[in-house]
């Protein structure tokens, strides 16, 4: 039998308690913020429309990851979408690391834009859906019509439906893709 050992960071990999101990990690990473902080997994979203109020929150998060032994993947994950007309680029910083503005940014596999106009989203996924057909074409020697869409529904479908409420065409540019 394994002896116990002490974890004093992270979440364990590879382990199928792995995502419920980071869950139960991560509970407390909203105590005390001003703004909105949403949670999923393990993406993390700060909303909030006073300057201030979300660069306290970023200090905030960051005494908790140097806290709890962790660090943030700032370069790698975080952006900052300054969402609305008139929304002033302010920068911001989690510890000693600036945050780089982006005009888009990927949100649970929804492509969001500074307008929350939905129009790259629409452009992108009718691009992926299109190159399906012909991979199905490249890759199955059968031609049999139930076959081929049976594959189409399977492959197709789930790049269209996805958050579709979300992100559904508005304008008839994105309708015609």
């Amino acid at each position: 039998m394994s002896k116990w050992k002490p974890v004093t960071s992270g979440v364990l990999q590879r382990l199928v308690l792995g995502l419920a101990l980071f869950i139960i990690f991560v509970k407390n990473v909203d105590s005390g913020t001003e703004c909105t902080l949403s949670k999923f997994a393990d993406d993390t979203k700060l909303c909030g429309a006073q300057l201030d109020a979300i660069q306290r929150d970023l200090d905030r998060l960051d005494r908790w990851a140097h806290a709890n032994l962790m660090k943030f993947k700032c370069q790698a994950k975080c952006k900052v979408l300054h969402v609305g007309h008139g929304n002033p680029t302010h920068e911001y910083r989690l510890g000693r690391e600036w945050i780089e503005s982006s005009p888009e940014a990927k949100d649970l596999g929804v492509l969001l834009d500074d307008k929350l106009n939905m129009s790259r989203k629409c452009v992108l996924t009718a691009h992926k859906v299109n190159q399906i057909p012909g991979c199905i074409k490249r890759s199955m020697a059968s031609r049999s019509r139930e076959v081929i869409l049976s594959l189409c529904s399977t492959l197709v479908r789930p790049h269209l439906e996805y958050c579709v409420q979300l992100w559904s065409p508005q304008h008839r540019k994105d309708m015609d893709l």
